[in-house]
């Protein structure tokens, strides 16, 4: 009988298997090392991608930031033109309003009538003066009823005297000045 010995060949196997089995890991590996390698690559330009967009982004902060305080001052200044445009036409008006009230109260003095003192505070307003009768006096605190600028016109004195040796009678009137109207508001343009 003849004996065949097959120790070698498996053992040819048995080594032809190993290094196909180490050639197989191997190649997983550098296969795994590579495609790992290639994520972290793109992984590495996406985070580069999205630092330069964060910087990009807060620079457009940072000049928005600029414009608005820009725009804050120019509220600021608008604000303060404002306001000293009004008091540039509440200066308007008051300075024409005492003039304009001595006008009407010169058209309102009737004949045989006249005035010794005038005096004006803020709300107030005090007029003396000499009239020939009680008569006269009356007239005199209707036609200032009639006028806007004067409210609550009240007779305080009324009493006989006499001047250069003629009866007449001596008068004190107080009023409150009505509340200026204030002037109106310029219309504000619409932001869109």
């Amino acid at each position: 009988m003849i004996k065949i010995n097959l120790l070698p060949i498996r053992a040819a196997k048995k080594k032809e298997t190993t290094r196909q089995q180490i050639s197989i890991f191997i190649m997983v590996v550098i296969g795994t090392i590579l495609i790992c390698a290639g994520l972290y690559s793109t992984l590495l330009t996406k985070i580069s991608a999205a630092k330069g967009e964060i910087t990009k982004t807060e620079q457009e902060i940072q000049q928005l930031k600029a414009k608005i305080g820009e725009l804050d001052n120019v509220k600021k200044l608008e604000d303060e033109v404002r306001k000293k445009l009004d008091i540039l036409n509440r200066l308007r008006k008051e300075k024409s309003g005492p003039v304009n009230r001595l006008v009407m109260l010169t058209d309102a003095v009737p004949d045989k009538l006249w005035l010794t003192k005038y005096s004006e505070t803020a709300s107030a307003v005090s007029i003396s003066g000499v009239a020939f009768s009680e008569d006269v006096i009356a007239v005199f605190m209707k036609n200032l009823q009639a006028i806007p600028d004067f409210s609550n016109v009240d007779l305080q004195v009324s009493e006989q005297t006499e001047i250069a040796n003629i009866k007449a009678k001596r008068f004190d009137i107080t009023m409150k000045l009505a509340a200026p109207v204030p002037p109106p508001e310029p219309a504000k343009a619409v932001k869109k």
